[in-house]
């Protein structure tokens, strides 16, 4: 069975955007090997904000070979017709997809979707990448209300530019 993947840049103060949803305090890192990152993906899975951000950040390119399922409760399907579009978290619908063949599952940006996937037991690892940056105020990698996960730390890595790659397994 295909896991879920929560991968995620944040700041150190635990932000993954910015208020507005500002990511220009992401650098890149000549370390960080992203084209061995996105070959472990066929399947993206984001909400309509993240989506919109990276599509006009990255453009549709970016995303050739992975199939995007944006969730959203205002797109519609016949306006993005390279995409998947669900109005509705389903938990039988996110299992059946992890149950098909092929590579891992990309759930990333939407804290309130992770949020939702993490309650439903729908997250089977968090990756966060600490970027040397504080923002004061934004989007929280982890959305209230106040409900705990248990985490294992299974790898990490620090790179020179301080950047700090972090990968968990959630404990069911």
């Amino acid at each position: 069975m295909r896991k879920i993947r929560h991968a995620v840049a944040m700041s150190v103060d635990g932000f993954i955007a910015g208020p507005n949803g500002e990511a220009d305090w992401i650098s890149n890192d000549p370390e960080v090997d992203f084209a061995e990152f996105w070959a472990q993906f066929d399947t993206g899975v984001m909400g309509r904000r993240t989506y919109e951000a990276a599509v006009v950040r990255l453009g549709e390119k970016a995303f050739a070979g992975v199939a995007m399922v944006v969730f959203s409760r205002t797109m519609k399907q016949e306006d993005h017709p390279g995409v998947t579009v669900i109005s509705e978290f389903d938990r039988e619908w996110v299992e059946a997809l992890r149950a098909k063949s092929g590579k891992d599952i990309w759930l990333f940006g939407g804290a309130r979707l992770f949020r939702t996937f993490l309650d439903a037991g729908c997250v089977d690892t968090v990756e966060v990448q600490v970027i040397p940056a504080l923002l004061g105020d934004g989007v929280p990698l982890l959305p209230p209300p106040y409900t705990p996960a248990k985490l294992k730390l299974s790898s990490h890595r620090v790179y020179g530019s301080g950047r700090v790659a972090l990968t968990y397994e959630v404990r069911r």
